[in-house]
């Protein structure tokens, strides 16, 4: 019997998701709060360390997660900084896991991040949170394709607002 399934959610802890993803789906969830890491970052001006705090900020064994939820995240980090976190979360994921993430339409001074809180099946809601640190990447498709570069694209959309969500799945072999 396969254990339940684990899922690492980079983003605050919202008790909609953790309820959704609990009676919903059974999983196992990880909180990790990049955000609050992030704003600690910011804060002791030490931005330029976010890469190798990276490195070994996640516990998780190789191939131990089922699911990564990244949110806006890579929007807040710079470009060696996307590399590191994007590389954590592929070794992270299971052969066959999921990685979804969403990436911004365009740059913003605005010190705010966005809580998405998982409402059902097919619906998000957000809301904005005063942030420590702003937007600081704008990643066009093929940086985002090549950050990403083990995994394979199951689903793309460009949204009115600029938002691009990107659901990703690890190879099985």
């Amino acid at each position: 019997m396969r254990p339940a399934a684990e899922v690492v959610d980079l983003g605050s802890v919202v008790g909609g998701n953790i309820t959704f993803l609990g009676d919903r789906i059974g999983c196992k969830i990880h909180v990790e709060d990049l955000y609050a890491d992030l704003d600690r970052h910011a804060r002791q001006d030490k931005l330029d360390q976010v890469a190798a705090f990276l490195k070994s900020r996640f516990s998780h064994l190789n191939e131990s997660i089922d699911a990564i939820l990244c949110w806006d995240v890579f929007d807040y980090l710079d470009q060696a900084t996307a590399y590191v976190l994007a590389e954590e979360s592929m070794r992270m994921l299971r052969p066959g896991g999921i990685l979804l993430a969403f990436f911004g339409g365009g740059g913003s001074s605005d010190l705010r991040y966005t809580r998405y809180c998982i409402v059902d099946e097919s619906h998000l809601r957000h809301t904005l949170h005063a942030a420590a640190c702003a937007r600081r990447l704008v990643l066009q498709n093929r940086d985002i394709l090549n950050l990403f570069g083990k995994l394979a694209v199951l689903d793309s959309i460009l949204l009115k607002s600029g938002v691009r969500e990107l659901l990703f799945q690890k190879p099985t072999n």
